[in-house]
């Protein structure tokens, strides 16, 4: 018999990679500038040259036996020093490599973390708009996913809604910011109120609830917006990370868990980890790649041309009649649809070969994401499409 659970799964494929391959096939038919693919987050400038250098000068200064030996299931250590030095220098913490967790990504330091800190059966919240695979990521820990509905004025944090869904049943906390679809950036004022609310809630039920910590667009924060280190501000954090969107590598797929020093039994954590990665087929992060990640994890690629284009459309599409809650970070903005219904809208778009996401996906139907991840003058020839359409 085949997998029942994974059967299932075909019936809900990813709408994001659905847009983008037609959005694919339309290049092929009307050439590259002809289509507005604003659907997927591929970051669109390159890697810092510093990353070419370690690519090709670390198997150069490297014994062949060595750079492609396998590494420990938690990573090289010396490249878990030099990540854990790193965000001591950047956020003032107190990191050391037995609490840094080698990854495949974010995903997989996700996938680690929620079977670490939440049994089969137990609850994991999370907060709409969310990464619309956060369903799928928890269903294959067996836990429950359960969102907190979206505060749609200002898309931070819905606390009354919180507060009556964190039940003795909750595990972990599923948090994202900077925020993917919106952009919007919780501030230390925030954080600090969720902290103080998860504190009072595991005290009351008598076991830590976990904040699993999901941050691949840390970096993409622009001027002006108060964006913390999360982990600083409440202690049972497990902090995922990826080279994916600051160093613009997403095809290498490597990062991070990072288990706060200070959490609930933290070198236990990171003992489980190693066991799940037995049983999930991890096994290490690619050899190669966490070395160079050790030497340019205190870089960034420029990462200027996205707050350009955020301004861009901001400026247009506020002009334009669109309603939105203006970003903090990130590549993504999230409109509400001129139609009540988003996805009607984002077909309408797609005639015109503008691809957006609708909202629903991400937890809040009648909005849509734009992933402005794109070059500026696209985004500049875009814009009397976006135009067109709210005047249709």
């Amino acid at each position: 018999m085949f997998s029942q659970q994974y059967l299932q799964m075909l019936q809900k494929k990813d709408v994001i990679f659905e847009i983008f391959g037609y959005a694919s096939k339309r290049r092929r038919e009307i050439g590259e500038e002809n289509v507005f693919d604003f659907s997927l987050g591929n970051p669109s400038v390159p890697a810092p040259e510093a990353v070419r250098e370690a690519l090709t000068g670390i198997p150069e200064q490297t014994d062949p036996l060595t750079l492609h030996s396998y590494s420990p299931a938690g990573g090289i250590p010396q490249v878990r020093e030099a990540i854990a030095q790193d965000l001591n220098a950047r956020y003032g913490a107190s990191y050391t490599a037995g609490n840094i967790f080698m990854t495949c990504g974010a995903a997989a330091a996700l996938a680690h973390a929620i079977r670490a800190v939440a049994s089969p059966g137990e609850t994991v919240l999370t907060f709409a708009p969310c990464f619309s695979e956060y369903e799928a990521y928890v269903a294959g820990c067996g836990c429950l996913l359960e969102v907190v509905p979206a505060d749609t004025e200002t898309f931070e944090i819905n606390f009354p809604m919180l507060e009556e869904m964190l039940s003795p049943g909750v595990a972990a906390v599923l948090f994202n910011s900077p925020n993917n679809p919106s952009g919007v950036v919780c501030s230390t004022r925030t954080i600090r109120a969720l902290a103080d609310l998860l504190k009072k809630k595991s005290a009351l039920f008598g076991h830590p609830i976990w904040l699993i910590s999901d941050e691949p667009y840390r970096d993409i924060v622009f001027e002006g917006t108060d964006s913390p280190y999360i982990a600083n501000e409440y202690e049972n954090t497990i902090t995922c990370y990826s080279f994916s969107k600051s160093l613009s590598l997403p095809g290498e797929r490597i990062g991070y868990a990072a288990v706060n020093p200070k959490a609930d039994q933290a070198g236990l954590v990171m003992e489980l980890f190693t066991q799940i990665s037995r049983t999930t087929g991890h096994n290490g992060a690619p050899a190669l790649l966490q070395r160079v990640a050790a030497k340019t994890c205190s870089l960034t690629a420029d990462l200027s041309v996205y707050e350009t284009n955020c301004r861009l459309l901001c400026s247009a599409l506020s002009s334009f009649g669109y309603e939105f809650v203006r970003p903090g970070g990130t590549f993504y903005m999230f409109p509400k649809s001129p139609l009540p219904d988003a996805k009607a809208f984002c077909r309408l778009a797609m005639e015109h070969d503008l691809m957006l996401v609708p909202g629903d996906g991400f937890g809040v139907p009648g909005h849509f994401r734009i992933a402005y991840c794109v070059p500026t003058e696209k985004v500049e020839r875009a814009l009397p499409v976006f135009e067109r359409l709210i005047r249709t």
